[in-house]
């Protein structure tokens, strides 16, 4: 399921439920106080009417099988939503005070006003769906804990694989520089080799001038 769709449901059930609530005490205010709090639900339609928009738009750009089953609960959301609007209509209505004051006494509740069979349907509703919602949350909690985890030992392994590449880094670094010494050690015995090499070949030479001028002196 789309997790933008996902978001504006639970939205859209925040927004529904308040409403709900709202609509439940504006039944028992007058006057002003009435008219502010239908204001206010009235302002809270136009967002949840923005909420099934965006739903809308969501649901059908997504692949045909996901699509008939967010159409489906998109569906019951506009009809939750018309409820809500002809809950608002029945409080702005003239009489809705009158009706509210018969509920009242027929039901023989002390209270401001008691909630109807349909705001309860849309209050349990409302529940459900947030419930479901919170379901959802957590499980993408925990699977992303689960996901933080793994990301955290993969995190270990590669500091423990950095570790070992640095210490035969510096294992390679520490061949280097006895490759280094001994090349140029080797250079070194090159050199006197060479140096001795043309020691020895004057000292033949001079030997066998000596002998050369022995014999011809002896011969003569």
């Amino acid at each position: 399921m789309s997790q933008v769709f996902e978001g504006y449901e639970r939205q859209y059930c925040e927004v529904s439920a308040n409403l709900s609530r709202k609509c439940t005490a504006a039944a028992a205010l007058n006057g002003e106080q009435k008219k502010q709090k239908l204001s206010e639900i009235k302002a809270g339609l136009d967002d949840a009417e923005a909420l099934i928009r965006k739903m809308d738009l969501e649901a059908r750009s997504l692949q045909p099988s996901v699509k008939a089953t967010l159409l489906a609960k998109l569906r019951e959301y506009k009809t939750d939503l018309n409820n809500l609007k002809t809950e608002v209509k029945r409080l702005t209505s003239p009489n809705a005070n009158l009706a509210a004051r018969d509920d009242l006494l027929e039901s023989g509740m002390a209270d401001a006003m008691m909630v109807s069979a349909d705001q309860k349907g849309r209050l349990l509703m409302s529940t459900e769906r947030l419930n479901h919602s919170t379901d959802r949350i957590k499980e993408s909690r925990r699977t992303m804990l689960e996901t933080e985890e793994l990301g955290v030992s993969i995190l270990q392994d590669l500091h423990q694989q950095r570790q070992s590449l640095l210490h035969a880094h510096n294992n390679l670094h520490g061949v280097d520089e006895n490759i280094g010494k001994s090349k140029k050690i080797l250079t070194a015995m090159s050199r006197r080799m060479s140096r001795n090499k043309w020691i020895i070949g004057s000292i033949i030479v001079a030997l066998v001038a000596a002998i050369i001028l022995i014999l011809y002196f002896k011969l003569r």
